[in-house]
C-alpha cells in the first residue's frame, strides 16, 4: 500500500532542489541582479478626418482688410476709459478685482485703470472712433461705414503688417452707411472684389475680418443666418445676418464667402446686452457695389426721386380699397412739384409695381425708386378707384437734407423712414406747432403707446419738431447716445402728456 504521508515527505527535498535550480539557472542565463522592465503606453493619437478650414480664405484676404483710425478736432462728448466696453458697458477698470477679463488685461499688459483722454498732437485731431475697411484697388480705394468716420477730421488706415497711411475721405452715403477713403503711397495694394451675392443662400458659410476693439487683424466664422433683414434703420434696409461675432469695431469690415469675395459689408449688431449675441447684419454686396462705384468716381451718390409721402398698405386698407392682398405703397400725399405729382399721382393712389416688378410694401418701393438714376423713365402701375392704371414718371434728382428740411412736411423717404423706424407718419400741424400724426402702424409701439392719428406733437426730447426729418433727427441722436427711449411731447384732447417711445438702439453699429 501506498504510504501518503511517506510519501509526501518523501518528494518535498526533490521539489526545492528543483525550485532552487530554476532560479538559479534563470540568475546565470539573464545575469545578476535581475531587473524587470517598465511598460508605457503609446500617447494618444487620433487620424481625424480632414475637415475643410478658413486658412487659406483668411491668409488671401487679410491683407486687403485695414483698421480705420478716425481723429476729430471736436472733444468727444464721452471718453472710454482705459480698455473700456465703448457700448454704455462697464468698463474694465470698474470690474471686480477677481474678473477674468481684469485678469486676463492685467497679465497681458493692456490698461485697465482709467486713462486721461488722448490730447490733440500739437493742437491738432485727437481720436475718436476705430472701425475696419477693405480695399477695392490696387491704388487704394477702400470701403468703411459712414457711421465710422461721420465725426473725423483727419483719417489713417492701419494695415495686417503693422504699416500705417494717412487716409483722405472720398465721400459719404448716410443712407446706406458707407463710405470710401482713399490712401495714397508708392505701392499696389491687396484688393478684393464684391461677390454676386444673388446666389447667396441661408446656411453659407461665411468669415468676417475686421479690428473688434482695437485689437485688429481678428477672424471669426459663421454662416448666413437670414436674407433680406428690415431693422427700421432706413428705406434701404435690406441686411444679411450672419451669426459670426461680431462687435464694436467690426464697423466697415468685410464679410468673406469660402472664395474670399466680398457678400456684405458689417455695420450693426443686435445686442440687447451690449456684446456679442451671435446676431449680426452686413450691406449686401449688391447694394454696396453700385453705391461705392459712385463714390469712387465722383464722391456723391445720385439716386431717383418720386417724391411722394408713401405709408404700408394693411389689410384693413386693401379691403376697403378693393386689393385682393395687402401690397404696393399707398401714397398719403406727393410733394408739390415733384414729379409724381407732376405725372399725375395723387393722395390715395396704391403704387403696386414699378416696371412691371412688383411692389411689396412701402419700404421695397423706396428702395427700387433710389436704386435709380435721376432722369430714368419709369412705369407705374396704379391702384385708383377700384382699378389699375399705368402712369408714366420721368424721375427726378433726389433732394439734398437742406432742400428736405425745407420742404413742407418732410415729404417723401424722410417720412417713410419715420413710418418704418417709428410706425406712424405726420404733417406740419395747422396752427404751426408741432406736427401732426396723419397715419399711426397697428402693431407699432406707438399705437401700443396710445398714439393715434389727430394727435400732435410738439417735441422729442424736449425739442421742438416741425418735421418728420426733425423727428428721426432728434430720435437718432438718443440712439447715438445709448438711450434705448425718446421722450415725446404729446398734445392730445386731454392735454399735453408725455410718451416714451423705442430708439431701436437694441440694433447697435458694430463700429
Amino acid at each position: 500500500m501506498f504510504d501518503q504521508t511517506s510519501g509526501h515527505n518523501k518528494f518535498k527535498p526533490i521539489l526545492k532542489a528543483s525550485a532552487v535550480a530554476g532560479v538559479a539557472a534563470v540568475l546565470f542565463s539573464a545575469g545578476a541582479p535581475l531587473t524587470v522592465p517598465e511598460a508605457y503606453a503609446d500617447a494618444v493619437h487620433v487620424d481625424a478626418p480632414k475637415v475643410p478650414g478658413f486658412a487659406d480664405v483668411v491668409e488671401a484676404v487679410s491683407p486687403a482688410v485695414v483698421s480705420v483710425v478716425v481723429e476729430s478736432d471736436v472733444q468727444p462728448v464721452a471718453q472710454n476709459d482705459g480698455f473700456g466696453f465703448g457700448f454704455g458697458g462697464r468698463g474694465f477698470d470698474n470690474l471686480p478685482d477677481d474678473h477674468p477679463l481684469k485678469r486676463f488685461f492685467r497679465d497681458f499688459g493692456a490698461p485697465i485703470e482709467p486713462q486721461k483722454p488722448p490730447q490733440p498732437r500739437n493742437g491738432g485731431p485727437r481720436p475718436v472712433a476705430q472701425g475696419s475697411g477693405f480695399f477695392v484697388s490696387e491704388d487704394g480705394y477702400l470701403v468703411t461705414n459712414n457711421h465710422v468716420v461721420r465725426e473725423g477730421d483727419a483719417f489713417s488706415v492701419l494695415m495686417d503688417d503693422g504699416t500705417e497711411y494717412d487716409a483722405k475721405l472720398v465721400g459719404t452715403d448716410p443712407r446706406t452707411d458707407l463710405a470710401v477713403l482713399k490712401v495714397d503711397a508708392d505701392r499696389d495694394f491687396t484688393y478684393v472684389n464684391f461677390a454676386d451675392d444673388s446666389n447667396l443662400r441661408v446656411g453659407d458659410w461665411v468669415v468676417a475680418v475686421g479690428n473688434p476693439f482695437g485689437l485688429g487683424g481678428t477672424v471669426t466664422s459663421g454662416i448666413v443666418s437670414a436674407l433680406g433683414r428690415d431693422i427700421a434703420s432706413g428705406p434701404y434696409d435690406d441686411y444679411i445676418q450672419v451669426d459670426a461675432a461680431v462687435n464694436h469695431g467690426n464697423s466697415g469690415g468685410p464679410t468673406f464667402d469660402l472664395n474670399g469675395e466680398v457678400v456684405g459689408i458689417n455695420t450693426a449688431i443686435f445686442s440687447p446686452s451690449g456684446g456679442n449675441v451671435g446676431i449680426a447684419f452686413a450691406i449686401p454686396a449688391h447694394l454696396a457695389q453700385d453705391v461705392v462705384n459712385d463714390l469712387i468716381d465722383d464722391g456723391t451718390v445720385e439716386r431717383g426721386w418720386l417724391g411722394v409721402r408713401i405709408q404700408p398698405v394693411t389689410e384693413d386698407i386693401a379691403e376697403s380699397i378693393g386689393l385682393a392682398k395687402p401690397e404696393g405703397a399707398l401714397i398719403s400725399e406727393p410733394t408739390s412739384d415733384s414729379p409724381g405729382a407732376k405725372a399725375g399721382l395723387k393722395q390715395g393712389d396704391v403704387i403696386t409695381a414699378v416696371n412691371g416688378d412688383v411692389i411689396e410694401d412701402a419700404r421695397s418701393l423706396s428702395r427700387m425708386i433710389g436704386m435709380m438714376e435721376p432722369g430714368d423713365d419709369v412705369e407705374l402701375s396704379v391702384w385708383r378707384d377700384g382699378s389699375s392704371q399705368m402712369i408714366d414718371v420721368k424721375l427726378g434728382e433726389f433732394p439734398t437734407e437742406d432742400q428736405l428740411a425745407a420742404s413742407e412736411g418732410q415729404s417723401g423717404p424722410a417720412e417713410s423712414s419715420l413710418m418704418t423706424q417709428m410706425g406712424f407718419e405726420v404733417r406740419p400741424a395747422d396752427d404751426g406747432k408741432g406736427v401732426t400724426v396723419t397715419a399711426v402702424d397697428p402693431n407699432s409701439d406707438a399705437a401700443a403707446k396710445g398714439l393715434s392719428e389727430g394727435q400732435n406733437i410738439l417735441s422729442v426730447n424736449n425739442k421742438e419738431v416741425a418735421s418728420a426729418g426733425d423727428i428721426l433727427k432728434q430720435v437718432e441722436d438718443a440712439a447715438s447716445n445709448g438711450r434705448k427711449q425718446a421722450l415725446f411731447q404729446v398734445e392730445t384732447e386731454n392735454g399735453s402728456m408725455f410718451t416714451a417711445l423705442p430708439t431701436g438702439s437694441d440694433n447697435e453699429d458694430a463700429g
